[in-house]
């Protein structure tokens, strides 16, 4: 299903089989008192008598009705958690209803931890304009919540409510309670057939899901489980493509000849502005490595703010060229552009390389019992970014000259192709992943996801450099969670983990043995001196939160 893009400021109820529970009001026997139609609603009804007094009276009774009902009306399943949840996420709420005002205070009461305050604001039938379907409600709610009517959701049980939020523009939810059949009996005794909302869900709980998916994304990789669903509304059947988009697979696979075959990666660089070049190059390469292929072919769009020169772009483009040419790789095309888009360089690479289909590393191929090798140590990437941007502040907390450089210098260990390509060569070499955006954290349930299998892994045995962990502390950082390209992540069949360690070890490379392949499923066991911890998790890199 393809979803209309939208964003939220503002969620709307309706009350009645909305917030309460449905069934407090009992509609037949209203209609039966006031001898009212079963084609034509009760307000509308009520409002068609031509004598004032006859309205009044009915009125009356209609509210002696709805204050019954609301004296034994529930909170429905989940309403009082779904407010507060909104609330948490910033976001106004409001109440749309065509009960009277009196009717809604009184079922409030037997909310336990929801009261009129709870709303931003609260528009009944007592308030001077019609009710819905018309929209005036909800236009009304609009104006007096800052927000654009295309900001709101409007969720309600009844054909009114999605035609009030529809007739005004808003976003609708039609809640279900479980059943649609019984409510579209109603609605074409009506009149109504036809009309449908933009969501349907089966309880409040489930509007979590679709408020997720208005509301701004932090900076950061897309998160995973939003990926997930989104991969998920796509069938792969090309034959060709050997590994198919999916979470923690950082390259895709396309069989170009039986025996050869194409690997591709895409990746952009948006934080790092000095030396922008060396990370697109290199990041990009990192992943094609780890599917145990060569690097060879690189594209890049070059996007520059308004106001860069001639000689920043020859520059960015002439670095490009030089960190290609140094690890064997050719710079074979692309795009450069000046747009207000951006607020600062970026580099957008897509790299491509070659091996035997044989030769394919695709983590499928984990087994339980496989070791988890890790090389250098975590968050290199994220130290030299640290120090490259922000060496000033560095400064101000008092670290030394010196210490900085060396931070700075940690650019020249973000390449994992030199133990990747040892890694490849090894028979007992199952997967391979590139530490990156998340951090190590990250990197293992990507890990874990893409091979199938959960991971035990040691926190104790996690390497980090005293210069990576000064910098952490110092900014309040945790280096678990901090952008790492340079360490490769390998998982090895045990019986040939010692000899791959050795030959990464004689590369003068440093690596370190940190956990181990569980069985099948997904989800990381994480263990602190020899104790059962909690295993880190980021929304964001931990980078994003310094820019």
């Amino acid at each position: 299903m393809n979803i209309k893009p939208f964003r939220i400021k503002a969620v709307l109820f309706d009350f009645d089989g909305t917030l309460t529970k449905p069934g407090a009001l009992d509609f037949s026997s209203v209609k039966d008192t006031l001898e009212c139609p079963d084609d034509i609603s009760i307000l509308e009804f009520i409002e068609n008598f031509p004598e004032p007094d006859q309205r009044e009276k009915a009125f009356a009774k209609l509210e002696h009705f709805e204050q019954e009902a609301a004296g034994k009306s529930q909170p429905n399943t989940d309403a009082e958690e779904l407010i507060h949840y909104l609330h948490t996420k910033g976001l106004q709420t409001g109440i749309v209803t065509r009960n009277s005002l009196k009717s809604v205070e009184c079922a409030l009461h037997n909310f336990e931890n929801l009261d009129m305050s709870d709303f931003d604001l609260i528009i009944s039938r007592d308030d001077d304009f019609p009710p819905k379907p018309a929209p005036d409600g909800i236009l009304m709610a609009a104006e007096k919540l800052n927000a654009h009517v295309r900001e709101m959701l409007m969720v309600g049980d009844f054909i009114f409510d999605i035609l009030a939020g529809q007739n005004a523009g808003a976003i609708t939810v039609l809640l279900s309670n479980g059943s649609i059949d019984k409510p579209r009996a109603t609605w074409e005794k009506l009149g109504y057939k036809n009309c449908e909302s933009d969501y349907t869900i089966s309880r409040l709980g489930e509007l979590r899901d679709i408020v997720r998916m208005g509301m701004p994304l932090p900076a950061g990789k897309f998160p995973n489980e939003m990926l997930k669903e989104t991969l998920e509304q796509f069938s792969f059947s090309d034959p060709s493509v050997l590994i198919p988009p999916g979470i923690g697979q950082d390259t895709a696979a396309v069989d170009i000849g039986g025996e050869e075959v194409l690997i591709l990666k895409s990746d952009p660089i948006t934080f790092a502005t000095d030396s922008a070049a060396h990370y697109a190059v290199l990041v990009n390469a990192n992943d094609i490595a780890t599917s145990g292929a060569e690097p060879r072919w690189f594209l890049t769009t070059l996007l520059f703010p308004c106001g860069t020169t001639p000689s920043e772009i020859h520059h960015t483009v002439c670095e490009l060229k030089e960190v290609a040419r140094q690890w064997g790789i050719t710079l074979c095309g692309g795009h450069t552009e000046i747009t207000d888009a951006v607020t600062r360089p970026v580099i957008a690479g897509m790299m491509a390389g070659t091996l035997s289909r044989e030769n394919l590393i695709d983590k499928q191929n984990m087994r339980r019992g496989d070791k988890v090798l890790l090389t250098k140590a975590i968050a290199v990437e994220g130290t030299s970014i640290i120090a490259r941007e922000f060496g000033e502040q560095l400064r101000v907390f008092g670290m030394q000259e010196e210490e900085i450089r060396q931070c700075r210098d940690f650019l020249s260990h973000i390449s994992i192709l030199r133990e990747a390509r040892i890694a490849a060569r090894s028979s007992g070499t199952s997967a391979m992943h590139d530490v990156t955006e998340g951090g190590l954290a990250t990197a293992v349930e990507e890990l874990s996801i893409a091979g199938g299998h959960e991971i035990r892994i040691s926190m104790n045995a996690v390497p980090v450099f005293p210069q990576t962990r000064e910098i952490c502390r110092l900014f309040g950082i945790n280096p678990m969670g901090l952008i790492g390209s340079g360490s490769l992540l390998i998982c090895c069949r045990e019986n040939e983990s010692e000899k791959l360690i050795a030959r990464i070890r004689e590369a003068d490379i440093s690596v370190s043995c940190i956990g181990e392949v569980l069985n099948q499923g997904q989800g990381i066991e994480a263990l602190q001196d020899g104790q059962q911890a909690e295993w880190p998790q980021f929304e964001v890199d931990e980078i994003a939160r310094l820019f």
